[in-house]
């Protein structure tokens, strides 16, 4: 491989990751900053660098035509694949029973990342026709207030149940209040959680969402997840999939949980953790 796209909470951590990646020195590899890392407003919509790292390309004589067509191809290809061979070798007993309980354990860890980080954001999509409409709530006030300060003009829609509250944003701002994928939707709706909840006697779950989000950015993941599985069972090769929320890769665990050829995982840390595609050992 001689270039490697990443993430990072700066470009020279995204750097370092792709250096690793590729196993290549500074000097001996070109950088193009194709994202730029942002703060956001009070953390609200911050961004990751992103950059490209490709090795220098030594000096060839001229190549036909038809070559680099071939080459081009070949390479695209392999970018659509997103997937890696592994390391290892897996003709070795030891190794073998090192990765069975591997994966018996991450099978555990994504059981339970279904069961327990499902909470953490309260991302899922809600049934509205069991909710009432509202006209004043204290999430409406903040949400208010804060959207106000960042520039944004934007319609409200609240529903409240009993221990619910369901704000639905619209109007020209609304792709900015989403962000990119959902993460400055995320962030509004993790502090209008805390807000919400700082004084009250019991729990009150917040779900805000913008233009029907949240059940779009659903059914697209559980389409790619489908379409990857069979991408995986057809070439026997696994799959990493990008950084996702805790909700998104729960969404991606529940869609191929019932394959009987596929098995998912979750590896890496926060914000970084991502899920891995892979065939049943």
């Amino acid at each position: 491989m001689d270039y490697s796209e990443k993430w990072g909470v700066d470009v020279e951590e995204a750097v370092k990751l792709a250096l690793m990646d590729l196993k290549l020195s500074r000097d001996e590899v070109e950088v193009t900053v194709l994202e730029q890392p942002s703060k956001g407003f009070f953390g609200i919509g911050s961004k990751l660098a992103k950059v490209r790292v490709e090795k220098k390309k030594e000096e060839k004589k001229e190549i036909p035509a038809a070559e680099i067509l071939e080459k081009e191809e070949h390479e695209e290809n392999l970018q659509q694949e997103k997937s890696e061979e592994p390391k290892e070798k897996t003709d070795n007993k030891e190794y073998k029973n090192n990765r069975k309980n591997r994966n018996k354990k991450d099978n555990k860890a994504g059981t339970a990342e279904n069961n327990e980080e499902e909470s953490s954001l309260n991302i899922e999509v809600v049934n509205k026709s069991e909710l009432e409409d509202v006209e004043e709530h204290e999430a409406l006030d903040f949400l208010k207030d804060v959207t106000e300060k960042m520039g944004l003009t934007l319609s409200f829609d609240v529903k409240a149940g009993k221990d619910i509250v369901y704000i639905e944003m619209s109007g020209k701002d609304s792709g900015t209040i989403i962000g990119k994928r959902g993460q400055t939707l995320d962030s509004i709706q993790y502090l209008t959680s805390l807000v919400i909840n700082k004084n009250s006697e019991k729990y009150i779950k917040v779900v805000i969402d913008a233009e029907n989000y949240r059940a779009k950015r659903q059914k697209t993941l559980e389409q790619l997840a489908n379409r990857l599985a069979a991408k995986v069972i057809r070439n026997k090769k696994y799959v990493r999939l990008e950084p996702m929320n805790p909700y998104e890769r729960k969404i991606i665990h529940a869609t191929l949980q019932q394959n009987p050829e596929i098995n998912t995982r979750s590896e890496g840390e926060e914000p970084y953790r991502r899920v891995v595609i892979e065939l049943k050992k």
